[in-house]
C-alpha cells in the first residue's frame, strides 16, 4: 500500500467488494466504531454551539475539528486493516453531511455566514439524503465524486473559521465550497440519470 493510497488520495480502481450493495453489513468493525463516536459527538457539537453567546466559543470549534478530521481516520483504519464493510460506506457520508448541516444551523442561528448560501448548502444536502436514498432503492450506486471531494472541505473550514470568529476567511471559503458542493450535486444528478435510462426496467 502507498502513502497516497493510504490517506486517502489515490481512488483508482474499483471500489473494495464489502461496500457494494450485496454485501452484508457487518456494521462491528474499528472504521465504523470511529464513526459511531464521531456521530455520537454532532449533538454535543450542537447542543454547545447553539447555547454559546456568540457562536465563537472554543468547545464548538474543536469538537467541529474533530468530527471532521476523524473523518480521515476511519478511513486510514479501513484501509490498514481492511475492514470495508457496507455499512461503513453507507454511514460515513451520513455523519459528514449531518456534521455540515449541525455547522450551518449554529452558523444561522448567529448570522456568522451568509444566510442564502447557508439556505442553498442546506437544500443541496437534504436533496442529496433523498436522492441518493431514492437511487439505492434503485439498486443504483453513486460513487463519490471529485467535486465532491473537493468542495467538503472549502465548506468545512468555511464553517469552522466562522466558529473561530473569522468571518471573512469563512465568507470566500463558503463561496468556494458552494460552487463546487452545487457542481457534485449536478454531476451526481446527471449519473443517476442515465443508470437509470440504461436500466432494463427503466
Amino acid at each position: 500500500m502507498t502513502l497516497r493510497r493510504l490517506f486517502g488520495l489515490d481512488r483508482s480502481g474499483p471500489p473494495p467488494p464489502q461496500t457494494l450493495s450485496d454485501a452484508p453489513w457487518n456494521v462491528w468493525t474499528i472504521p465504523n466504531a470511529i464513526g459511531f463516536v464521531r456521530l455520537a459527538l454532532i449533538p454535543v457539537l450542537l447542543v454547545t454551539g447553539l447555547s454559546s453567546d456568540s457562536g465563537t466559543d472554543a468547545l464548538p470549534a474543536v469538537l467541529f475539528a474533530v468530527i471532521g478530521w476523524s473523518d480521515y481516520a476511519d478511513g486510514i483504519a479501513a484501509r490498514v486493516t481492511g475492514q470495508y464493510s457496507r455499512f461503513g460506506a453507507l454511514l460515513d457520508p451520513v455523519v459528514d453531511r449531518l456534521l455540515v448541516v449541525s455547522g450551518l444551523v449554529i452558523c444561522w442561528k448567529f448570522e456568522s455566514l451568509p444566510r442564502w448560501a447557508i439556505a442553498v448548502l442546506v437544500a443541496r444536502e437534504l436533496y442529496l439524503l433523498v436522492a441518493g436514498r431514492i437511487a439505492l432503492s434503485r439498486g443504483i450506486e453513486l460513487r463519490i465524486n471529485w467535486w465532491g471531494r473537493w468542495g467538503v472541505w472549502p465548506t468545512m473550514s468555511a464553517i469552522f473559521f466562522a466558529l473561530c470568529g473569522l468571518p471573512t476567511v469563512a465568507e470566500v471559503l463558503i463561496y468556494i465550497g458552494l460552487a463546487l458542493s452545487l457542481m457534485a450535486a449536478l454531476m451526481y444528478t446527471r449519473e443517476a440519470l442515465a443508470a437509470t435510462r440504461a436500466a432494463p426496467s427503466s
